[in-house]
């Protein structure tokens, strides 16, 4: 099932299937290794739920919520 990152729970892991954006946001997006096939989890949040801290390839990082809605999901 595809969903978007935005929607996934804590803790929940998927591994990316694409990332809808164009532009200088796509290129940073690429550049942190948010690209498809990659293996993602969501660690937390923070108290508003934005921003959202991801575990990816063993590195941690955070997307703010209008960045994350640009990027599909596989989950199980």
């Amino acid at each position: 099932m595809r969903i978007n990152m935005r929607q996934m729970m804590d803790n929940q892991a998927g591994t990316i299937a694409s990332v809808k954006v164009g532009g200088e946001l796509g290129r940073r997006l690429r550049d942190m290794g948010l690209v498809p096939g990659t293996a993602i989890k969501v660690q937390g949040r923070a108290p508003l739920n934005d921003p959202v801290a991801l575990r990816v390839m063993g590195a941690t990082l955070t997307l703010r919520n209008n960045e994350a809605d640009y990027i599909e999901v596989e989950v199980d």
